[in-house]
């Protein structure tokens, strides 16, 4: 039986009707949009104006001569600050992802005696505020000869994003049919084979939600950089703390500066924004 043109003629969907309720509907949400970007031009019109042009009166002025040079003023100061966050968030938020992925594909597929108990006190590590364990966490990396040095801050980063890694994975694991789990398993696959030729392959939305995640969480942290680092290994976040200087504040410089920091964060949501709506559709976060 042959298809007539009707049958094979694709389908268009209808255009939605413009109505005052939906015209309304879209300048509020032009008018919210351009209310949380006020402090994004605020930010821009500081960096770009040069020192003797800034002041509270004319603030939201847009600067009538664009002074680049705060930029590179800035980068020769937060450059080696900004290579050593990348450095941290990316390897602390990899060693994390991992971690995560493999307590979450454990406790999801491999029950034993425990193991909700187990993951309920991986949990409450969410909750444990970092000024609550800043002491014995300071003691502890000090004791291991880290302190002061980047490592230091990624194991503290990296014990840190477990308890969160490991909920959104194990939650991402447990819509993957036990069948699989068993047909492997009944070919003589054992728990890392598993894990590397079934589960691993179906993650990539998991490990997205949590790369966009744990990367944010690691690169705005202070707390940690301020009291787990030295000069040389300081995250720029600390480094953005002394941009303003001492009692004459060149306010363009740590406008300057805090742009560029963002712009790491920025590149990941950019790039990955996609992916993380569609890891949270397919279970990433659900309960």
């Amino acid at each position: 039986m042959t298809a007539t043109p009707a049958q094979t003629a694709p389908t268009t969907v209808p255009r939605a009707p413009v109505t005052p309720g939906r015209v309304l509907m879209y300048l509020l949400l032009v008018v919210a949009a351009l209310f949380f970007l006020v402090p994004v031009y605020l930010l821009f019109a500081t960096a770009l104006k040069s020192p003797d042009a800034i002041n509270l009166a004319t603030s939201w002025h847009w600067p009538d001569a664009l002074n680049w040079a705060s930029f590179s003023e800035a980068w020769a100061k937060i450059g080696g600050n900004l290579g050593n966050s990348l450095f941290l968030a990316v390897t602390a938020t990899i060693l994390s992802a991992m971690l995560g992925s493999v307590n979450g594909y454990a406790l999801s597929k491999w029950k034993f005696r425990g193991a909700n108990t187990l993951f309920a006190l991986m949990l409450f590590g969410m909750f444990i505020p970092y000024q609550a364990v800043l002491i014995p966490l300071f003691q502890f990396i000090k004791s291991l000869g880290l302190y002061g040095s980047i490592w230091g801050l990624i194991l503290a980063h990296v014990v840190y994003g477990i308890p969160i890694t490991t909920l959104i994975f194990r939650n991402f694991y447990a819509d993957v049919p036990d069948a699989l789990i068993e047909a492997a398993t009944i070919d003589g696959a054992g728990f890392w084979s598993i894990y590397g030729k079934v589960i691993f392959p179906i993650s990539i939305p998991g490990f997205v939600v949590v790369i966009i995640w744990q990367f944010t969480q690691v690169w705005n942290e202070f707390l940690f950089a301020a009291t787990l680092t030295n000069t040389s290994s300081q995250p720029v976040t600390y480094a953005l703390s002394q941009l303003s200087g001492g009692q004459a504040v060149s306010w363009n410089l740590p406008m300057a500066g805090a742009i560029l920091a963002a712009l790491p964060t920025l590149l990941v949501y950019i790039l990955l924004g996609r992916y993380f709506v569609r890891g949270l559709l397919a279970g990433s976060v659900k309960g």
